[in-house]
């Protein structure tokens, strides 16, 4: 079975992303992959209070997580699962991809403010030629209805 993966994170175009792959795979017959990833930097203090900023942050994205499965369970029909990785985020969505051979594409949701897509988009754009699957990047201002629309 194919998958989509796409990345949960606390930006505003993560939910075109979420949005785009749940429909592809729904029309696809396909399941969608959901990968957090937990930067380092936030457990560089002792290491029992890493240890449980590192659990609160687990808390956090299962939270994060169950918002958008619900929607897709509800409304799309799939069920996603979720992964969660530790480490730099290019490194770890790269590892991901290589790990997983049912993921088929990875989907990224892109910024529209004036800073531009987003370091992830920019940092995986350039990885490009080296990814083993196709990478989609969804525009962060498309409404829903235009993404009904293209799904």
């Amino acid at each position: 079975m194919r998958k989509f993966l796409v990345v949960l994170d606390d930006s505003k175009e993560c939910l075109n992303a979420m949005r785009f792959a749940a429909m592809r795979a729904a029309h696809t017959g396909a399941g969608v992959e959901v990968l957090a990833v937990i930067p380092p930097e936030e457990f560089n203090h002792w290491i029992g209070v890493g240890d449980i900023m590192r659990e609160e942050a687990r808390e956090r994205i299962h939270a994060h997580f169950e918002v958008f499965a619900k929607w897709m369970r509800d409304k799309q029909g799939v069920d996603p699962e979720l992964v969660i990785r530790e480490g730099e985020p290019v490194t770890e969505i790269m590892a991901q991809v290589q790990e997983d051979p049912e993921i088929g594409v990875l989907v990224l949701g892109a910024g529209t403010d004036k800073k531009g897509p987003g370091p992830l988009v920019t940092q995986l754009s350039k990885n490009s030629g080296t990814l083993t699957i196709p990478l989609t990047i969804v525009p962060g201002d498309l409404s829903k209805e235009r993404l009904e629309a293209i799904t």
